[in-house]
C-alpha cells in the first residue's frame, strides 16, 4: 500500500507541475546543470571487508564509443522504443498515457510500474542521481522538458543509447555491441538487438553472460513488443526468436570465488546509486564479508567432486554456499559456484531442498501442541490415490517419536505430523523465516503433503534457507540478509547506509525445542558423527534422482547453508545430502570459527522431555544401527549404504569425515551428551587451514 500510495503522490506531483511548465515557461524555473562537475575526473570505487579492509577495485575507464543514430539500425532503435517508451516519438517528454496506464496497473494490484520515458531516462542518467524522491523526480520531469525543448526525437535517442550501461563497464550502444557479439553496431541482427534492449533494466540479471536464461526470456519479450507495436513482423520476430545467437568470448576471464558476491553488491550499489557513480564517482562502499570466512569457504571446496564438463565448458556437479551471521543477518562468506562463471547460485539457484525442508513441518508441530517425546506411529499408509510413501530402508518401525522420526529423516511420520498440523501453517512459517518461493495457491500450489518431504513446485535458494534456519539458531528472530553496508562519495557523504531488518516470527520455546531435535542429527542421525566440537545442528537433504543434494547447519554464532547440485539436473552417482554438502560444510565451519569462542544454543526456560520408552523389534533396533537417508517419490533423502565403506563409496566421503571403520554401534549415552555440550568429536576434526 505504501508503494501504490508514493507512486500516486509522484504521479499526481508530476503531472501539476507539467501544468505549470506550460503555463510559466520551464526554462525560468531551472538552472542548466553545474558544468563544473563535469569536469570532475573519474575514479575507481573500491569494496571493503567486514574489517574495514580493501578488498576489490573497480575499473575506472568506461568503454564508450559514441556513434550517430544513422549508425543504428533501425531495427536496434525499434527495440529500445518498444521495451522502454512505445510512445516515444509521440509525447512531448512526459507520457501522461503511459503514466496513467502504470498508475491504474499499480492500482488495480499489479505489478508496480514505472512511467519514466526515454527522456525522462535520459535525463536522470545525464544531470541527476538515482535519488528516490519526489523532488528528483520533479527535477527529471523539468529536465526531460527541456531536452525535448531543444533536441529533436533523433538527438534525444542518440544521446540515450549512447549513454546507457550495459553491465560489465560496457557504456552505449556500440561499447555493448563489440562487448557482447564482437561486431559493430550497424551490423547488429533483431535477435541481438532485442538481447541488448533486454539488459538496461537490470544490467547484471538480464546479462546473457551472467544469466543466460533471464537473458532470452526478456528478449522474448522484446521481440513481442516489437510484434506488437509493428515495429517488425510476427515472421521476423519469430525467426528472431529462434536465432541462435554467438556471443564474444575473446574477452572472458576466470573469475575468483570471491566474484559471485562482489556481482552481488555491485548490482545492489546500481540500484541505489547508479552505474555512473559506481565506476566513475570513487566510491567506499563497505560490505559483510569476512575474509577469514571467506577463506574457509573456498577452501572447502576441495571436498567437491568433479564428474564431466559441460557444454559451457563447466565442470560439473556445481555448489552453492551461504554463510549468514544469525544475530545480524550479515552475510559473511559466499559461493556461487566453482568461481568460473557469473552466475549465483546461492542467490539465483532455485532447487528442491529434499528433507532439509522438513525442519519447518516439525517446528510447526512444536508450536501447536507436540513436543519432541510425542509419538506418532509410522505404517504404511496411502495419503492420495496411488501416492504411499516409504522410509528409505523400505520398513516400519511402528511407535516412534517426534525426535527419532527427524532425526533419523523418516518419511511417513513426516507426512503425517504434516497433515495434523495443516500444511498451510507449515507454509506460512517457512515464509515468515524468508522462503520466498513457495507457491501457496493456484494448479501449482505447495499447500499439499508432499511439501512435507521437500516436494516444491520451484524450490528453494540456499541464502534464504541460511536465514530460515538462522531463525532457528536465534531462538525465533529473522533477520533479513545483508550484505551492502553503506556507500560513502568521494567527498565523505554516506550515499546509503543499510536498515536492518529484524522481527520475532516464532515464539522462542518452539525454536529452541527444534533446534534441541537437530542437534542429535549430527550425533545419530543422517550427519551423525560429524559433531565441529561445539554445540551445533542442522540437516541433510537429497533429492529422489540426486540431481539435489543439501546441508544446512548453524551453531549460535554462523548458520551456513550449502548445495551440490547438477547445473543441467543430471543425476550426481547417488550424491547424498551427507557427502559432499556435509563434508563441505563440516570443512568450512570449524575453520570458519576457529577464533570464535565456543557457545551453547540458549534455553528460553522450555523444559525438554526425555524420550519417551518405546519397544521395538529386534530387527528394528539392528535398523537403527545405520544412518539412514529417506526417500519418497517426489523429493527427500535417499537411502545410503549400510556399512560406511559402502557410505565413502557411493557419497563421495572425504577421509576427514569417514566414519571410523570399526564404529557399527550407536553412540553410548555419555557420547551423546558430550556431543549436545559440544564436546569434539576427535576423530572427525580436520585440522584447521590457515
Amino acid at each position: 500500500m505504501f508503494k501504490v500510495l508514493k507512486f500516486l503522490v509522484i504521479s499526481v506531483v508530476c503531472l501539476i507541475i507539467m501544468g505549470a511548465s506550460v503555463l510559466y515557461g520551464f526554462s525560468s524555473l531551472f538552472a542548466p546543470p553545474n558544468m563544473d562537475e563535469t569536469l570532475i575526473p573519474d575514479a575507481a570505487s573500491q569494496f571493503y571487508d567486514i574489517n574495514g579492509n580493501a578488498i576489490y577495485t573497480t575499473l575506472s575507464e568506461e568503454r564508450r564509443i559514441p556513434v550517430s543514430i544513422d549508425k543504428i539500425p533501425k531495427h536496434t532503435q525499434r527495440a529500445f522504443i518498444a521495451i522502454e517508451d512505445n510512445r516515444f516519438y509521440e509525447h512531448g517528454g512526459i507520457d501522461y498515457r503511459g503514466t496513467a496506464r502504470a498508475l491504474v496497473s499499480t492500482l488495480s494490484g499489479s505489478e508496480v510500474q514505472g512511467g519514466s520515458t526515454i527522456t525522462q531516462q535520459l535525463a536522470k542518467n545525464a544531470f541527476l542521481t538515482q535519488e528516490r524522491s519526489i523532488v528528483r523526480k520533479i527535477k527529471e520531469a523539468f529536465i526531460a522538458k527541456e531536452l525535448e525543448h531543444k533536441y529533436t526525437k533523433d538527438e534525444i535517442l542518440t544521446m540515450y543509447l549512447n549513454r546507457i550501461y550495459f553491465g560489465q563497464g560496457a557504456y552505449g550502444i556500440e561499447s555493448a555491441s563489440q562487448y557482447y557479439f564482437g561486431k559493430h553496431v550497424q551490423d547488429l541482427t533483431i535477435a541481438e538487438s532485442a538481447t541488448l534492449a533486454a539488459i538496461p533494466k537490470s544490467p547484471n540479471y538480464f546479462n546473457p553472460f551472467e544469466n543466460p536464461k533471464e537473458s532470452k526470456t526478456r528478449q522474448e519479450l522484446v521481440i513481442d513488443q516489437m510484434v506488437k507495436y509493428g515495429f517488425i513482423s510476427a515472421e521476423d520476430g519469430a525467426k528472431a526468436k529462434a536465432e541462435k545467437i554467438a556471443y564474444n568470448t575473446s574477452h572472458k576471464q576466470k573469475y575468483d570465488p570471491r566474484s559471485y558476491f562482489f556481482d552481488m553488491i555491485t548490482q545492489k550499489v546500481i540500484e541505489e546509486v547508479g552505474a555512473d557513480a559506481l565506476y566513475k564517482g570513487g566510491l567506499k562502499i563497505y560490505t559483510t564479508l569476512d575474509p577469514d570466512m571467506q577463506k574457509a569457504a573456498e577452501n572447502a571446496m576441495r571436498h567437491l567432486p568433479s564428474y564431466y564438463k559441460d557444454e559451457n565448458g563447466l565442470t560439473q556437479p556445481q555448489l552453492a554456499l551461504a554463510a549468514i551471521d544469525p544475530k545480524t543477518g550479515y552475510v559473511k562468506a559466499m559461493l556461487g559456484g566453482r568461481g568460473l562463471d557469473k552466475f549465483n547460485r546461492a542467490t539465483l539457484a532455485v532447487r528442491q531442498p529434499g528433507s532439509a525442508f522438513k525442519p519447518f513441518v516439525y517446528l510447526t508441530a512444536m508450536q501447536n501442541g507436540f513436543s519432541p517425546a510425542s509419538v506418532i506411529e509410522d505404517k504404511e499408509e496411502e495419503f492420495s490415490p496411488g501416492w504411499k510413501p516409504q522410509n528409505s530402508d523400505r520398513a516400519w518401525h511402528g511407535k516412534v517419536s517426534l525426535r527419532t522420526a527427524l532425526v533419523r529423516s523418516m518419511n511417513v511420520p513426516t507426512v503425517k505430523l504434516a497433515r495434523e498440523v495443516g500444511v498451510s501453517k507449515i507454509i506460512d512459517n517457512a515464509e515468515k523465516m524468508g522462503i520466498s518461493t513457495l507457491v501457496d495457491s493456484g494448479a501449482y500450489s505447495d499447500a499439499n503433503l508432499a511439501m512435507s518431504l521437500g516436494g516444491l513446485s520451484k524450490g528453494v535458494n540456499p541464502l534464504e534457507m541460511a536465514a530460515a534456519y538462522g531463525v532457528l539458531a536465534s531462538n525465533g528472530i529473522y533477520h533479513k540478509p545483508v550484505a551492502l553496508l553503506k556507500i560513502v562519495d568521494r567527498e565523505g557523504k554516506v550515499l546509503y547506509e543499510a536498515k536492518t531488518e529484524s522481527k520475532r516470527v516464532v515464539d522462542a520455546e518452539s525454536a529452541y525445542l527444534t533446534t534441541n531435535m537437530l542437534q542429535d542429527v549430527l550425533i545419530s542421525g543422517t550427519a551423525g558423527g560429524m559433531g565441529i566440537g561445539r554445540p551445533a545442528a542442522g540437516k541433510t537433504g537429497t533429492t529422489d534422482t540426486y540431481i539435489d543434494a543439501w546441508f544446512v547447519g548453524y551453531t549460535p554464532d554462523l548458520c551456513t547453508a550449502v548445495w551440490v547440485g547438477d547445473d543441467n539436473n543430471k543425476s550426481m552417482n547417488r550424491m547424498y545430502g551427507s557427502g559432499a554438502p556435509l563434508s563441505i560444510w563440516h570443512d568450512f565451519m570449524i575453520n570458519a570459527l576457529a577464533s570464535t569462542p565456543r557457545s551453547s544454543f540458549t534455553n528460553p526456560g522450555v523444559a525438554v522431555p526425555a524420550e519417551p520408552e518405546i519397544k521395538q523389534d529386534e530387527d528394528d533396533k539392528d535398523k537403527d544401527k545405520d544412518k539412514d537417508k529417506d526417500k519418497d517419490g517426489k523429493d527427500k533423502d535417499q537411502k545410503a549404504a549400510t556399512d560406511n565403506k559402502q557410505n565413502a563409496s557411493v557419497d563421495q566421503q572425504p577421509a576427514v569425515s569417514t566414519q571410523p571403520q570399526t564404529t557399527k554401534k550407536r553412540s553410548s549415552m555419555k557420547d551423546r551428551v558430550n556431543e549436545i555440550m559440544g564436546k569434539p568429536v576427535v576423530s572427525n576434526q580436520p585440522t584447521p587451514r590457515n
